[in-house]
């Protein structure tokens, strides 16, 4: 059984997973340490949920409720999604790694849309390196991961294992949906709950382009959220930058407090990374400004100029940076090179 990890789960992660040299040998300090560390770790993982909306699980034996050890999916700034998994020695070899496993790439590719996802191992981790092998995953390189020199696997949505593990996200309603293109009609016009200007913008006089790609989130087969974005070679400080430009975030009025915005906007990050994108730009409404803030977004303090029917205009919204690709944030000017999104 899977369920988010809690801070209460400390004590027993502490005794299943980082207490074990065995275990710990192969993440990221390379050794067993103390149960002040498994308190940060369950911290650390409670501020992921709280972030992205997704996150590790604790791994329960469901029959006897016994803690196993952990997996789940981690969003790493600099790296996308990966799958990490860390079990008790007393689970290993029975299978629970693989099922555990696939009940993540599950919640991935089929409830949250994710475009990839990632597994980073040591080399020398056979055990580990058969399990995403049974997975689906395919080799992809190496990368430093945590100052370690690791092999890096790739999952796609089409060469994945499924299971019927029981899982308790704390959101089992919510399906996020992908398609390519400004989205249906249908379901904006649910979203804007009878609203003409749902977005505070019509008094800006702005014409807006249209999006490439739409995300949008499910309950109960209804529309409740969605985000729009597209793909466009932008000018940072006069030079050229293959930037992400998100836009049309809004959570219906009845679903606004759950955190769906946080999980939206993660994943349409994810997409925008999976396409090649060096950075994310959101025009922002005030209001969004400190949720923003809270998923890693920055403030532009330098003036963004945009295109129109009658010519370039400098935008009067405030706009959000999302770092991809390690470069810096402008200084000087933004110019989006086209119509607002």
């Amino acid at each position: 059984m899977l369920e988010p990890i809690r801070r209460e789960d400390s004590d027993d992660l502490f005794e299943a997973v980082v207490s074990q040299d065995s275990v710990m040998r192969w993440l990221a300090t390379g050794r067993a340490d103390s149960r002040s560390a498994a308190e940060a770790m369950c911290d650390g993982h409670v501020a992921h949920w709280t972030r992205h909306g997704y996150g590790d699980f604790a791994v329960r034996d469901a029959a006897t409720q016994a803690f196993l050890g952990r997996v789940g999916l981690r969003n790493r700034a600099g790296y996308g999604v990966d799958l990490g998994f860390a079990l008790h020695p007393r689970a290993q070899g029975r299978g629970v790694a693989g099922e555990a496993g696939a009940a993540c790439l599950d919640l991935a590719f089929r409830r949250l849309s994710l475009p990839v996802v990632f597994a980073f191992v040591l080399p020398d981790n056979a055990a580990s390196i058969a399990v995403l092998r049974r997975l689906g995953a395919q080799t992809d390189g190496t990368v430093q991961s945590s100052g370690r020199h690791c092999l890096r696997y790739r999952f796609t949505p089409t060469a994945t294992a499924t299971t019927e593990h029981v899982m308790d996200d704390d959101g089992a309603d919510l399906q996020l949906i992908y398609v390519p293109g400004p989205g249906s009609p249908a379901d904006k016009a649910a979203l804007h709950y009878g609203l003409s200007d749902p977005f505070a913008v019509n008094g800006l006089g702005l014409v807006w382009a249209d999006k490439q790609h739409t995300l949008t989130a499910f309950s109960e087969g209804r529309p409740v959220a969605s985000a729009g974005w597209l793909l466009r070679d932008m000018s940072f400080d006069g030079l050229p930058r293959r930037v992400s430009g998100l836009g049309d975030v809004l959570v219906h009025p009845a679903y606004r407090g759950r955190g769906i915005a946080r999980t939206v906007i993660s994943v349409a990050v994810e997409h925008a990374r999976a396409a090649g994108a060096e950075t994310m730009i959101l025009l922002c409404r005030p209001e969004l400004v400190p949720l923003c803030t809270q998923l890693g977004w920055s403030r532009l303090t330098v003036p963004v100029a945009v295109q129109q029917p009658e010519g370039a205009r400098t935008l009067p919204l405030t706009t959000m940076i999302y770092d991809l690709s390690g470069l810096p944030h402008p200084t000087i000017s933004v110019d989006l090179r086209g119509l607002p999104f």
